[in-house]
């Protein structure tokens, strides 16, 4: 059986002083959070910023689901990590887990180094009462989305890009699943974190907004928590709120119960091709070969004509096609073929 967090009442007392001062939590809401288990899928910068505050504040148990390393420029805004990740390409989870155990032992933490698919979802994510988005594409936000509302497990989105931040709470039976706003993944290719740049105060802002949203969960003030999907620019100052109070009884996934991301019938294949190259099957996804260019000219050689573009970062070459389709080149990795494509063409 997996190791759970036992804390005193001395160690409340002392070290989560200030925060059972305030009444919504107070020592009964702090014990609760001593009892509590919380998964992040995706360890980067917003996932970071929620493991270190969900264990500062004295949630017990922690699952960190990542499928990356450490590299240098993620310093600048994954909080968890030092420039010896980045010299060691140490896998996130692992970090993340090294440094949360140094400024909080009484955190249990599994760390995960893996790609959260259909066929480990279930093992993976087994006992958290509550899950928290911080992936970088879409594919994975909506096999959460499928698995949480079939298991009635709430999650939380959260996203940050450039000065942008968002943060939408998902309880299954009560409010709208992600779904219900966006029926369908974006199409064609979004911005990234490695095209778009991202403010890492715009990351911990995000991060602040969902993690406030899970201790208002796990202590039991759930009439506290927002029913909108929220989103705000820190540079420019522009909010805005989509009412997300109600499930759409028409919407596919919480409506229907028709889980097709958890199924994987809406996922992309990936396959080995040839020497050293991984292909990735994601048909019916039209891509902009003019403004891919113009976002990832600036990180490498782009060449392009009407068949199809070649992105060169090495030592990795990405040939892009205008369905979606990619032919990941310098790796044999899907999990790794996957990370690439999700950072500079977006998913």
């Amino acid at each position: 059986m997996a190791p759970v967090s036992s804390v005193t009442s001395e160690t409340i007392a002392e070290r989560y002083s200030r925060q059972v001062l305030f009444a919504p939590i107070g020592a009964s809401g702090q014990q609760k959070l001593a009892s509590a288990h919380v998964a992040i899928v995706g360890c980067g910068a917003t996932g970071a910023a929620s493991a270190a505050l969900l264990a500062r504040a004295g949630v017990g148990t922690l699952t960190l689901i990542d499928r990356d390393f450490v590299e240098e420029s993620n310093l600048q805004r994954q909080v968890l990590f030092e420039e010896e990740d980045a010299r060691n390409a140490t896998p996130k989870a692992e970090a993340a887990r090294r440094r949360i155990a140094a400024f909080n032992s009484d955190v249990v933490v599994h760390a995960h180094i893996a790609d959260l698919v259909p066929g480990n979802i279930h093992q993976l994510l087994a006992g958290a009462q509550i899950i928290l988005d911080a992936t970088d594409n879409f594919e994975t936000r909506y096999l959460v989305n499928d698995y949480a509302v079939q298991q009635n497990t709430p999650w939380i989105y959260a996203a940050a890009i450039a000065s942008y931040a968002a943060s939408m709470n998902i309880l299954p039976g009560e409010t709208a699943c992600l779904a219900c706003l966006f029926p369908k993944p974006p199409s064609g290719t979004v911005e990234t974190c490695d095209t778009a740049g991202i403010l890492n105060t715009a990351v911990n802002f995000a991060a602040s907004l969902q993690v406030t949203e899970t201790l208002k969960y796990l202590t039991g003030d759930l009439a506290a928590m927002r029913r909108t999907l929220l989103s705000y620019d820190l540079w420019t100052n522009e909010r805005s709120e989509i009412r997300a109070h109600k499930p759409d009884p028409e919407c596919e996934v919480c409506g229907k119960h028709q889980f097709v991301h958890l199924s994987g019938d809406a996922r992309p294949h990936i396959t080995l091709c040839g020497r050293n190259s991984v292909q990735i099957h994601e048909h019916n996804r039209p891509v902009d070969f003019a403004e891919l260019t113009a976002r990832l000219a600036p990180h490498g050689t782009v060449r392009s004509n009407q068949l199809l573009l070649r992105f060169e970062r090495a030592p990795f070459t990405i040939t892009v096609f205008p369905d979606g389709r990619a032919l990941i080149q310098g790796t044999t990795d899907p999990v790794q073929a996957r990370t690439l494509y999700a950072r500079y063409i977006g998913s």
